[in-house]
């Protein structure tokens, strides 16, 4: 059990009327000695001027909200404390998120919850605070304004995106160590060379000139139509005359859109007339990004739906149909108040891993509306379904439907044919047509563009129909299993420069080719070259780590650094602990099955592997670098 002084019972953080107190924080990025994860660790205290409900009646209220709250026992307040904490923390999103403990101490209670993002993981904890005193007070909370505060600080972190976090989560899931790169803004998947880096669905190892490539709306077209596949009729223009001239030659109706662009933005679908054309021109110009030029894409419209065929590593995974946000009269409420409402369903509460986000209202809607000669104080009948915007964007309200068990086997080639000429790990096709169960030779259909970098929640949380793991089908390109993201790592509680060269020589004499990192406290190596040793000590392990030559890792963790910083990676081959203290032996809990731990005290040493115990003493002047190097060759 870990030593701390003990500390009186006084205020720290607690208010005049509080009845706890929370103080003491520490974040850790990976494990650490409270918790194998990252986690937020704080102190837990009763002020003891104050009197707390019976746990029993704090467990009646919070477990009306999270009713497994109720199918334990609790044996302190810190410990329902630290439960919920974790539960709120998931944010109603299903993060990741479920590991806690509570140590106990002769004044307070030591508690770790899992945490991801640490201002998040703060403002959680601040919040159930705030809730505990609120119940002792038999006061209420304003628990969905405040859930959604704490969705929009989630969403607001590098891990809220949609994409980035289901990647996440599905690595973590796995067992594929993943952390992002601050620096450089990306996320790693696996350590040394096993690592991938990319930002959401785009990745190292896609070639950059085939991403650019398809933000070339007009090139890509013709080299799709090249191919003899299917795309509509249309030109490039570059003022509002030339799109006249270019719709009259090939006929109304039209699509408009900027050849630069991305989530269907200023993209306008079914232009019927010269007058929507100038509307729908000007809309296409604003999108346009301020160091692009004036280029837009005038085409013959295609009518059926919208459909996104997402294909990964070449191959078609899955298809899915976007409606547009649409409402249904009830025969007495205005459009606006019809929006209000569709806005309101649990569907619809715009995070990161809901199915829809909200309707939004903006000029182009207004202007639809207008069209169809409504707008938003407009009183439709009961049953009747008005269309809110002719382009089916999700961002905007749009409504995404599960359709990749009905693609015809043509469709699916097509697909595949088409993602076969890019070098990218993703490749998102769009394509209209009435149904896609019906081949694309029979008419009738065709390719509006290609995408890299597709998002990939309308697939994996349709609104309507299966799931499809898409997030499975990325990381199994690169991992087959959580084993084939990892390298071999070694920690040690403590080891010498000259002791650290040894190791290093040792597993070089047996794997010439390799390339090892090493850091002690005093010295970071590349194989028997010094580097740089940076003052923060997990700093020198994310170097080693993100080294995209690394074959194996050698790391020293001592009580200081273990305490103070926690363990940047999880997860050891071989664990060498010599003289451990009782905060040190948490290390041999970080190990796989199958890994080796040797452990010195005195000069007695245990060597543990595959549930198997050996145990011998020190020969005279024998050292124990001796016992380690031979060990080193049964993991390697």
């Amino acid at each position: 059990m870990i030593q701390e002084k003990s500390t009186d019972a006084v205020r720290v953080n607690a208010r005049k009327t509080d009845v706890f107190d929370v103080f003491g924080f520490k974040h850790y990025m990976g494990a650490n000695p409270y918790l194998d994860a990252g986690a937020l660790v704080f102190n837990f205290a009763l002020t003891e001027s104050n009197q707390p409900l019976p746990i029993e009646d704090y467990v009646s209220v919070i477990g009306d909200r999270y009713p497994q709250i109720k199918e334990q026992t609790y044996d302190s307040h810190a410990d329902l404390f630290a439960h919920t904490v974790a539960e709120v923390g998931k944010l109603d999103m299903g993060l990741h998120l479920n590991r806690w403990s509570v140590k106990a101490y002769p004044n307070y209670k030591k508690i770790s919850v899992q945490s991801l993002h640490e201002r998040t993981t703060r403002s959680v904890l601040y919040f159930v605070w705030d809730w505990f005193e609120a119940i002792t007070q038999k006061e209420d909370v304003a628990f969905e304004e405040q859930m959604r505060m704490l969705q929009n600080r989630f969403r607001q972190s590098v891990y809220g995106g949609p994409t980035v976090y289901t990647l996440l989560r599905t690595a973590y899931e796995k067992g594929i160590p993943t952390y992002y790169l601050w620096e450089e803004g990306l996320m790693q998947y696996g350590y040394g060379k096993k690592q991938v880096r990319g930002v959401a669905t785009t990745f190292d190892c896609d070639a950059h000139l085939d991403s650019d490539f398809t933000t070339r709306k007009d090139d890509c077209k013709a080299f799709l139509n090249t191919l003899g596949f299917p795309v509509p009729q249309g030109d490039i223009v570059t003022t509002e005359r030339e799109a006249l001239g270019v719709a009259r030659e090939i006929g109304y109706p039209v699509a408009v859109k900027p050849v630069v662009g991305h989530k269907g933005i200023g993209v306008t679908a079914d232009v019927q007339d010269s007058r929507e054309l100038e509307s729908a021109y000007e809309r296409s110009l604003k999108a346009i990004p301020e160091n692009e030029p004036t280029r837009i894409i005038i085409e013959k419209s295609i009518s059926g739906a919208d459909f996104r065929l997402l294909c990964v590593n070449g191959r078609f995974v899955a298809a899915t149909e976007r409606r547009p946000a649409s409402v249904v009269g009830d025969g007495y409420s205005t459009i606006g108040e019809l929006i209000r409402e569709e806005n309101r369903k649990p569907a619809r509460l715009d995070t990161p891993t809901s199915p829809m986000s909200k309707i939004q209202s903006d000029e182009a809607m207004e202007l639809y509306l207008d069209e169809q000669r409504l707008s938003l104080d407009s009183v439709i009948e009961k049953g009747r379904t008005v269309y809110l915007r002719k382009v089916a964007n999700l961002s905007a309200g749009g409504v995404s439907i599960d359709a990749t068990r009905t693609v015809h086997d043509d469709n699916i080639i097509l697909a595949q044919d088409i993602a076969q000429h890019f070098r990218l790990t993703c490749l998102g096709i769009d394509v209209i047509t009435k149904s896609l169960d019906k081949s694309w030779k029979d008419g009738n259909f065709a390719i509006l563009e290609i995408n890299a970098a597709p998002g990939i929640l309308m697939h994996l949380n349709p609104a309507v129909g299966e799931s499809v793991d898409v997030p499975s089908h990325i990381l199994e390109t690169f991992f087959e299993s959580g084993t084939d993201a990892r390298i071999p790592i070694l920690t040690f509680n403590k080891i010498t420069v000259s002791e650290l060269q040894e190791t290093i020589d040792h597993i070089l004499l047996q794997h010439p080719e390799w390339t090892v990192g090493a850091v002690c406290q005093n010295a970071v190596f590349v194989n028997r070259s010094k580097k740089i040793l940076n003052k923060d000590y997990n700093s020198n392990v994310l170097s080693l780590l993100r080294n995209p030559k690394l074959d194996l890792l050698i790391a020293e963790y001592d009580e200081e650094t273990w305490e103070n910083e926690g363990m940047f990676y999880q997860g050891s081959n071989m664990v060498v602990l010599d003289n451990p203290t009782e905060t040190e032996m948490i290390l041999a809990r970080d190990v796989f099955d199958g890994s080796t731990v040797v452990i010195k005290k005195g000069d007695s040493v245990s060597i543990r592997r595959k549930g198997l115990i050996e145990d011998y003493n020190l020969g005279t002047d024998e050292p124990f670098t001796r016992v380690y190097l031979k060990e080193i060759g049964t993991i390697l």
